[in-house]
């Protein structure tokens, strides 16, 4: 089967479209037929192993300290087709549509892969796709969606808060958006110029250009402010919190963290922080919602298998307005 193979660490020609051996499900695992997967930033993150060190270190343990040994496909959403079943698969048949995430164990650019379904080997997450919901639509839910709605539940949403979201256009910010408003919120997006357009048109409120404005200081106090990239001002961010509100932040470094634990114990503010757990009543939760017409899947563009490396030099531009998707089956 065609796959993607990742060689080493470093620039996006360091993935290689190649022939690789295709899988046979296990007992406990189902064959799924890829049909569409995604390139987030996490997925170039984890390319380079561009992180901190106190991160990086456990990282290249885990992966291979030279190169990537442990993962050689990387890829973390995916929808498709499950072609066979092990004998001990209950829950799902051949035919079946799905989608998912194989968690840190990646593998979604590829043809092919097994997936365990028992519940002490899942790894993962892997739900059915009602035929209302095309590939493409579902692929990019299992990280940016999951991530959206674990961070906006932490904050306990009400109808008529103010929810300030910096780094709205990308793929958790865009369903960050329109859950926000959902759940009966004045949504104001934060981006670049380019986006503000296709924020609009998902349901924010009010954008800013931070190319142009400095939200922060802005003088305005919100509810809860979501900060998916954590690049804004830590301590201006947290003095425009109203008594009760909430900071979530997406991406903390470890000053963040030291920080937010101490406001979060010393104040009546709450600092979030961490990811969300990958499960199935959550994706079927937000896949309804996307069913009913209630949320969107935001599409910027669409590369084949063979254009890997494209893709990803495009989502390392920041440019992209939602999700670029893989497609592998037209």
């Amino acid at each position: 089967m065609k796959a993607v193979i990742w060689t080493k660490y470093g620039s996006p020609d360091v993935l290689q479209l190649g022939e690789v051996e295709k899988p046979e499900p296990k007992d406990n695992e189902v064959l799924v037929k890829i049909h569409a997967a995604t390139v987030t930033a996490g997925d170039c993150e984890m390319r380079r192993l561009k992180f901190p060190f106190l991160l990086s270190l456990p990282m290249r343990i885990y992966i291979g300290f030279r190169k990537p040994a442990r993962i050689t496909i990387l890829g973390m959403e995916l929808a498709g087709e499950i072609e066979s079943t092990g004998k001990d698969v209950k829950r799902f048949k051949a035919g079946d549509r799905v989608f998912g995430t194989p968690g840190f164990h990646m593998g979604a650019y590829a043809e092919y892969i097994c997936l365990p379904t028992s519940p002490e080997e899942m790894r993962g997450t892997l739900v059915k796709l009602t035929d209302g919901i095309s590939y493409e639509e579902a692929a990019a839910v299992s990280i940016g969606g999951l991530e959206a709605l674990h961070f906006l539940r932490q904050a306990n949403i009400q109808s008529g808060q103010k929810v300030l979201i910096n780094g709205a256009g990308g793929s958790i910010g865009t369903f960050a958006v329109q859950l926000a408003k959902h759940y009966g919120a004045e949504v104001i997006a934060v981006d670049s110029s380019e986006k503000l357009d296709m924020l609009r048109s998902i349901g924010a409120d009010h954008v800013v250009d931070y190319t142009q404005k400095d939200f922060t200081q802005s003088g305005e106090m919100y509810d809860v402010i979501f900060d998916v990239v954590g690049r804004s001002s830590f301590s201006r961010s947290v003095r425009m919190i109203k008594k009760n509100g909430y900071y979530l932040i997406g991406n903390p470094g470890p000053s963040h963290m030291l920080q937010g634990a101490w406001i979060s114990k010393t104040t009546s503010r709450k600092v979030i922080f961490g990811t969300s757990n990958h499960n199935m009543e959550d994706l079927t939760f937000l896949a309804k919602l996307i069913e009913a017409g209630k949320i969107k899947t935001v599409i910027d563009r669409r590369y084949p298998l063979e254009q890997i490396v494209e893709a990803h030099r495009y989502v390392e531009t920041d440019q992209k307005k939602g999700n670029v998707i893989i497609t592998l089956v037209e």
